[in-house]
């Protein structure tokens, strides 16, 4: 029974020897384990802020870059509508020549067939400027009335029968630039 009670007691002994053992290792575990969290954390923290500090930097430039972006797109804007006002514009100096010469030759002229053929030159050069720049005008009398591109101002009773629902007469001319409405046409309709 001694032998058996020795070999408990040993038993005992290094049960308790492997515990304490093991309560070391594991306190020690703790310890490291306490001790890099904290360096863990940290090393996370910086991370983050890096990244965060990055993503800043890219926000900052892409912003930055619209705006630049936003600038220049006005600016040549406003450019390319004072280079076609100037195109347009240089066209018409020569109907504007040709307006004060019939000018200061109508004031010595008694001959109004003369100044009529004048304006009438005048007129087709306009014209043909403005067609060369897309403009066409809006067909009218006679043609269905179209909320698109013609304005009523009035009805009045149609002249015929086949003008009930039409156009009858046009009080301002409207126009197409390109495909596009820039005036519309007004318009008398009969019914």
């Amino acid at each position: 029974m001694k032998r058996k009670t020795e070999k408990t007691k040993e038993n005992l002994e290094k049960n308790m020897a492997k515990k304490t053992t093991e309560e070391r290792k594991t306190k020690a575990g703790k310890k490291q384990t306490k001790k890099s969290i904290p360096k863990a954390v940290g090393t996370k923290e910086k991370e983050l802020q890096e990244k965060a500090d990055e993503l800043n930097d890219k926000y900052l430039r892409l912003y930055s870059e619209f705006d630049n972006y936003r600038k220049r797109t006005i600016k040549e804007k406003l450019d390319l509508n004072r280079t076609a006002s100037e195109g347009v514009i240089s066209e018409l100096l020569p109907v504007l020549d040709d307006f004060e010469r019939a000018i200061e030759s109508t004031a010595d002229s008694k001959d109004c067939e003369a100044v009529k053929e004048g304006v009438k030159l005048i007129y087709n050069k306009f014209k043909a400027i403005m067609e060369k720049k897309g403009l066409k005008p809006i067909l009218a009398i006679g043609e269905e009335f179209d909320t698109d591109f013609h304005e009523a101002i009035t009805y009045i009773p149609a002249p015929s029968k086949d003008l009930k629902g039409k156009i009858v007469d046009e009080i301002e001319k409207g126009y197409l630039l390109s495909d596009k409405v820039i005036r519309f046409s007004k318009v008398v309709i009969g019914n």
